[in-house]
Parts: structure tokens; sequence; C-alpha cells
């Protein structure tokens, strides 16, 4: 008898465990998300005589999550390389132009995976590859920029494995300007970008 109750328990619990689990199959392990992204630099450099800047600009961004756990996933932030105005306060404004390609991957913490609102932290690291680069004679940048990414955000789910996603993040973007190939100071790009966009569970 009590090896029958045993076995009724059992099969009650396993009864009752299967919507979640079955809801956690159907969503999947894999998140993609598209966002227009606000890019805001800081600005901030040690050219002194230059004060080097670039514009803000709304930029597209696609991003692609795997969920290692219910709470714990990797997110790789893509774009397409980005051409920005370069100006300088000390020579009147507008300088030149370049583009820059920021890829970046995050290592995220999800607090509540199943609930109505789902909000994340993360953090990692940033790989900006500086390109098409024209500013006045004898002037270039150094081509590469690694640095630390930090983000928050939520996903609302809108409907089934679609969700509404608002993100936050501060990259570290830093590169040296260079006169005739020296480096005369450090520009500090640095900027924020704030999100919105649609996600994808699959």
């Amino acid at each position: 008898m009590n090896k029958q109750r045993s076995l009724l328990a059992l099969a009650a619990a396993a009864a009752l465990m299967l919507p979640v689990m079955a809801s956690q199959a159907a969503e999947g392990p894999w998140l993609v998300r598209a966002r227009a992204v606000n890019l805001d630099p800081s600005n901030k450099d040690t050219v002194a005589v230059t004060d080097v800047s670039i514009n803000s600009k709304v930029i597209p961004e696609l991003d692609i999550s795997y969920f290692i756990t219910p709470n714990i996933a990797a997110e790789l932030i893509l774009t397409y390389p980005q051409k920005q105005d370069v100006s300088s306060t000390a020579h009147g404004g507008k300088i030149g132009t370049l583009k820059h390609l920021p890829p970046t991957l995050t290592l995220q913490y999800h607090f509540m995976p199943e609930g109505s609102v789902r909000p994340y932290v993360g953090a990692g690291l940033n790989y900006t590859n500086f390109s098409s680069v024209k500013l006045p004679a004898g002037f270039d940048v150094d081509r590469s920029s690694f640095g630390a990414a930090f983000q928050a955000g939520v996903d609302i789910p809108v409907g089934k494995g679609v969700y509404l996603n608002l993100d936050l993040k501060k990259v570290y973007i830093r590169t040296d300007l260079l006169a005739g190939g020296t480096s005369i100071g450090k520009v500090k790009i640095d900027p924020i970008l704030a999100g919105v966009g649609i996600g994808w569970r699959f």
C-alpha cells in the first residue's frame, strides 16, 4: 500500500510539473532582438588642443542571446559599421568622418525568467574597430579599442515567444588621436546606448 501511495504521489508530482516543463521547452534557449538605439557619446578627451568629439545618432542593433540556464544568458550585440561626424571646437566644428564597428559580448543575469516582467543586468567586453577615417592631413586614430560594457534592461512578454525590450548600456570606447603617427592624446567616446526593440524566443 505504501509503495502504491508513493507511486501515486510521484505520478501526481510529475503531472503538476509537466505544464512548467512544457512552457520552458516551448520557449527554447535562443532569444533574438532587433533594437533602435540612441548612441549618446560622453565625448571626453585628453587632447586639449583639439577637443575632439563625435555626434549622437540613432543606430540599428541586432542581438543574439543564448540562455545557458533559465537565469543566465550570453548576449552578442551587433550592428553594421556606423558613420560618425568628427568635430573639434578648437577648429570651428566638423573636421572629418569615421566609421566604427562595435560588437559587444555580455553575460547577463535574468532575475525573473518566467515573470510577466523580466529584468536583467549584464557585463562584458566591447571591441570597436575604426575604419574609413577621414581627418585633416597628418591626423589619424588608433584603429582598435577594447573596453568594458555594462547593461540593464527588461523583457516584457507581449505574445507567444514575443517580447518588448527596453535596454540601457554603458560602453567604454577609447582611441588615441595620432598626429604624424604619434599619439597626442586619448579620445574617450564612452557612449550611453538607450534602446527599445522586439525580441523573439525560440
